[in-house]
């Protein structure tokens, strides 16, 4: 193989590897995806019948406060000047989320000043001091009423299990905003790319010296592609060493896609579903994305209904479930990605956390700066490899 460098996976962090070290490095990079598309879970594409974009693993928005994945992004892309909303439906009536003054209004059925909101909480809150599961660490943090309203439920449908018998550290913090700003992310840039994240990434990857080969597995391939060269692997880390230590665990979801003969089916573009009985956890529309698109059709939509559970190893996996035999399994199989020279491990399989894309990208140029740049232009090592993150 005549290539410097092959990176295992096509989301953001592998091609954030690949397109630094190609154009800033002057390395070929082989980049290899088991999917017949690039972009990983941020892939994007038109309903065929609609011509509307679709975000085909769940909507994704991008945002970020770091200055230089903003910068690193737009060399790539213009973005919109969308802000991402939430809202939740529970018992027939829809709230703002996260959970902010104008949720406490509308829940509760009068106004608020925020000293008055924050003492209700408060007060609601302190009905549990010593929380020992999920569900008692949630009413600690934002007392039954609100808990029962709009955590209970999604987390049940989440996690397919009660939360009662959910660890306590599940939960860390939910924060309550006590002003009516309902935007969902607080970062400092926030936008969806202009022509869609399929371009975006169909743009990072147009470089000379980057191959990008779709429909091919790292594993079936790795005897003739990996000998020699450094490897960046960001596919699951537990198959990378044949479950040796056990499987990871995982949440994933399942999508249900149709086309509704209207011109607006929700008002919005994710609406949650916090009642129990409910057994998707969210509905997308996609066209409110981009209202920017006047060409989108005026009679149908596009909505897609998401439903969680527990992933086995065919599944996409997507949240890290991270219970203590997670962790335990993790820090050994870190100890033998340490011990694999000439591999570094990154992205969100790869290092079992999940990772928004900003800070896919953001991991993905430190590991650039801090171990490939100083290998390919000062010789140094890449002995015990290892996890970036």
């Amino acid at each position: 193989m005549n290539v410097d460098l092959v990176v295992a996976g096509a989301g953001f962090f592998g091609l954030t590897v690949a397109e630094r070290c190609a154009a800033d490095l002057g390395l070929r990079v082989l980049v290899l995806d088991r999917r017949g598309h690039i972009g990983g879970n941020a892939y994007s594409e038109p309903e065929p019948e609609t011509g509307i974009e679709i975000h085909r693993y769940g909507a994704h928005l991008f945002h970020t406060s770091n200055e230089r994945v903003w910068e690193y992004a737009n060399r790539f892309t213009d973005f919109t000047g969308y802000q991402h909303r939430v809202f939740t439906t529970f018992k027939g009536r829809v709230h703002p989320m996260p959970i902010n003054l104008g949720t406490l209004c509308s829940y509760f059925g009068r106004s608020f000043t925020p000293d008055e909101a924050r003492a209700l909480v408060a007060e609601q809150a302190a009905e549990i001091t010593d929380p020992a599961n999920l569900e008692e660490k949630a009413i600690s943090l934002i007392g039954r009423p609100l808990y029962e309203a709009f955590i209970r439920g999604y987390t049940a449908k989440q996690w397919q299990t009660d939360p009662r018998e959910l660890p306590a550290e599940v939960i860390t913090r939910l924060p309550v905003r006590y002003t009516f700003d309902n935007r969902y992310f607080g970062d400092r840039y926030e936008g969806l790319p202009v022509d869609g994240y399929t371009a975006w990434l169909e743009r990072m990857a147009d470089h000379p010296n980057i191959e990008v080969r779709l429909g091919t597995d790292f594993f079936d391939v790795r005897a003739d592609v990996a000998g020699g060269v450094p490897v960046v692997y960001t596919g699951p880390l537990d198959r990378y060493f044949g479950y040796a230590e056990g499987d990871l665990g995982w949440r994933t979801l399942d999508f249900e896609t149709e086309v509704i003969a209207t011109g607006d089916f929700q008002g919005t573009p994710v609406m949650n579903y916090a009642d129990e009985d409910v057994p998707y956890t969210r509905i997308h529309e996609f066209r409110h994305f981009h209202p920017e698109r006047t060409h989108y059709p005026a009679d149908r939509t596009v909505i897609m209904r998401e439903y969680s559970r527990a992933a086995d190893r065919d599944d996409e996996p997507y949240y890290p479930v991270n219970t203590a035999r997670d962790r335990e399994r993790l820090l050994r199989y870190r100890e033998r990605a340490a011990r694999e020279d000439g591999v570094l491990f990154g992205g969100r399989l790869g290092t079992y956390q999940y990772l928004d894309m900003h800070m896919a990208i953001a991991s993905a140029l430190s590991m650039v700066d801090n171990r490939l740049r100083p290998h390919f232009t000062e010789g140094v090592p890449l002995t015990g490899g290892g996890i970036d993150r």
